[in-house]
């Protein structure tokens, strides 16, 4: 069964950092679009970053700077490096996966991806 579970949320002030991952299991990670999206309370769910089976990375123009997406094929775990947060980053973060070539955009989603985790809250403070 596949399965992707992400870690590493937490409350921090703002300009902090976190490092998210998600570790995946069912599947090799290497073969498959993955990306990170988040949900804020009250609005809808964002796309932020993705990267393909080639390691082709995209960052949403909001993280740009600050954010990187980068994958460790050989631990099945993908990442989510975060820098000098806002309180404007609060939110659920999940990733996602799926075995098509570049099914991820970033922006508002409402799209479909084969594989979801179940969210790692983070919270930035003023």
């Amino acid at each position: 069964q596949v399965r992707l579970a992400e870690s590493g949320g937490g409350s921090v002030p703002a300009g902090g950092s976190l490092k998210l991952s998600c570790s995946a299991s069912g599947y090799s990670a290497s073969s498959f679009c993955m990306g990170w999206f988040r949900q804020s309370p009250g609005k809808q769910p964002e796309g932020v970053a993705s990267i393909d089976s080639e390691d082709e990375t995209n960052n949403h123009d909001s993280v740009k700077g600050r954010f990187t997406i980068s994958k460790d094929n050989d631990k099945n775990t993908l990442y989510r490096q975060m820098n000098s947060l806002k309180p404007e980053d609060t939110a659920t973060y999940y990733c996602a996966a799926d075995r098509r070539p570049s099914p991820v955009y970033l922006g508002v989603w409402s799209g479909y991806l084969e594989v979801w985790g179940r969210g790692t809250l983070v919270t930035v403070s003023s």
